[in-house]
């Protein structure tokens, strides 16, 4: 059995949800795994971040982000919505935030319980079938990162494992 890694490096906007459409990179690395048949797992390793498979909306927003992708956010905001004030969310308590504070982090940082809260519904990775050579996203599908977190911009990391034969 052949493995094959790779990592994606991204920039997120900060003071918004930041989508990225990586479906070409996911396909290019496929094609240097040089596997026929097997899976691709596209995973990320940050806890206010998703990767999920959807369709391209191509239509977009004044703001940039696809018809899907807002309507994404505009349900999460009626069900978790975004942070803006201590005590909207029992997360972050008093020993996370000075945890926080010791490495580096302010205060305003720690206000991004509803990007961990969205992270964990819609989950850091995608497992893809690989036939013939290639990924099978059928004939809308997508790969898409999505950082969750709003309080600032950063870069993120997005792995890619391949394996098969």
């Amino acid at each position: 059995m052949k493995t094959y890694h790779e990592s994606i490096t991204l920039k997120s906007s900060g003071f918004r949800p930041t989508f990225h459409q990586i479906t070409d990179q996911v396909n290019q690395a496929a094609g240097r795994a040089e596997v026929k048949e097997g899976i691709c797992v596209v995973y990320t390793h940050h806890t206010t971040c998703s990767v999920m498979i959807q369709e391209c909306s191509i239509d977009r927003t004044y703001n940039g982000l696809e018809y899907l992708q807002q309507d994404l956010w505009d349900v999460f905001e009626q069900i978790i919505p975004t942070c803006r004030v201590e005590g909207q969310y029992r997360h972050p308590g008093p020993e996370l935030t000075e945890f926080s504070r010791i490495h580096g982090e302010g205060k305003p940082e720690t206000l991004n319980t509803d990007a961990h809260l969205r992270s964990a519904l819609l989950g850091r990775s995608e497992v893809i079938n690989i036939a013939d050579g290639k990924v099978d996203l059928g004939s809308f599908g997508h790969v898409y990162f999505v950082d969750f977190d709003q309080t600032h911009a950063r870069e993120r990391l997005v792995e890619i494992r391949i394996m098969g034969e």
